[in-house]
């Protein structure tokens, strides 16, 4: 008999697997589930982002392209942050297109961190960053935002977070799970700190799109002396509804982004090459395709934020994404507890906080990226379920 840990690199069996996939898998076996869990739009990809990508087959562009991807895609993207973000990039060589904003994120990591060196993470945040560090043999450091401060980052807790081994930040936002965003004076501050302690920065901004109000998003690499220090990770994936496509982008300083390509180049190659054309098209004439989606994503948002508040749940009105993250701490359940009663009673399935790092515990997060009748519908259940608990939230 075999024993294949003697084979298995010990530092992925000592990864835990998803919270997120957990529930996305029961929910899979069951009949009648309403799953508010998986990040996924539910509109199609534009038609004529799918037509695109339908005549680059027919046209027999099937091809491997630059290792860092097509240069009219790379132009695109530079346009793309210059005209929406203000910062200026060189499609020659500060941009690489991935497979997807996660291989963008990890080839970050791996270019950036050696072992021991220590990784700021901020928490809750997407469940890949600590397993990259991890896999890198660095050191993950949760970095905990706080529902008081409407889960931004402040400078305080970032400057009594950083040691003379910490080498990478990773700001995520606008944040999944809990949709909150940094405002520009937020920024500001954190940058001081940054560029104090000589920190790099990845910054996840996959969400950047999907902002309500008046005010867009800001990315870090805006500010005065961050260009040079951040990494920015985006993609096709939330803004165009093109998830199965699996089409990121990095953008980032020269000698960083070379790196990074070099690790693409062994371990990918180029990315997939329809979905390229298909991204260039969704650039240049996609703009009217976000805004609806947005407009769509914020009734929902407005909608799902209030009727959680009226079932008595609190639940701070997150301003990007498409995640609410309501607590249950009334409820006396811990957030594994909730989501594993509430989806085996009633077939509802959302994903505990504490997948997205300890400090979501008391935490649940809920998408709204699918109908209002079945988020009005997975409501009305889970209202009975707090009802059934015996909870009085005031109603």
């Amino acid at each position: 008999m075999i024993n294949y840990d003697d084979f298995i690199n010990e530092r992925i069996i000592n990864i835990k697997p998803s919270g997120i996939r957990k529930f996305f898998s029961i929910a899979e076996e069951m009949d009648n589930v309403i799953s508010l869990g998986v990040g996924e739009p539910d509109f199609l990809t534009p038609w004529h982002i799918r037509k695109t990508g339908i005549e680059t087959l027919e046209y027999g562009k099937t091809r491997y392209t630059a290792n860092a991807g097509l240069i009219e895609l790379r132009r695109e993207i530079a346009e793309h942050y210059k005209n929406n973000y203000h910062i200026e990039y060189d499609p020659s060589g500060e941009v690489l297109v991935t497979v997807g904003g996660s291989e963008g994120i990890d080839m970050c990591i791996r270019t950036i961190i050696a072992p021991g060196d220590e990784v700021l993470i901020v928490e809750p945040s997407f469940v890949c960053y600590k397993p990259i560090v991890e896999m890198c043999g660095g050191v993950a450091v949760p970095l905990e935002t706080k529902n008081e401060n409407n889960f931004r980052l402040t400078a305080k807790e970032l400057e009594e977070a950083i040691t003379d081994k910490t080498k990478l930040l990773v700001l995520p936002f606008p944040n999944n799970p809990t949709g909150a965003v940094m405002r520009k004076d937020d920024l500001v501050a954190i940058a001081k700190v940054i560029k104090a302690h000589n920190l790099f920065v990845l910054s996840d901004e996959i969400y950047s799109a999907l902002t309500y109000g008046d005010q867009k998003h800001v990315s870090i690499a805006s500010i005065s002396g961050m260009k040079e220090r951040t990494v920015v990770i985006n993609g096709f994936s939330k803004t165009y509804s093109m998830t199965g496509w699996r089409l990121g982008y990095a953008l980032g300083p020269k000698p960083v982004i070379e790196q990074m390509t070099k690790l693409h180049q062994f371990a990918i190659m180029s990315a997939p090459t329809n979905s390229q054309y298909a991204a260039i098209e969704a650039l240049r004439n996609g703009d009217s395709d976000i805004e609806k989606m947005r407009e769509d994503y914020d009734m929902r948002r407005r909608y799902t934020v209030n009727a959680f508040r009226e079932i008595g749940l609190d639940c701070f009105e997150p301003e990007g994404a498409f995640y609410i993250f309501p607590c249950i701490k009334s409820t006396g359940l811990t957030s594994d507890e909730f989501c594993e009663r509430l989806i085996m009673s009633k077939r509802v399935a959302v994903i505990p906080g504490n997948a997205f790092g300890e400090c979501g515990e008391g935490f649940i997060r809920v998408s709204y990226c699918y109908s209002i009748e079945n988020i009005r519908e997975a409501v009305r259940r889970i209202e009975e379920f707090i009802k059934e608990l015996g909870v009085d939230n005031g109603n």
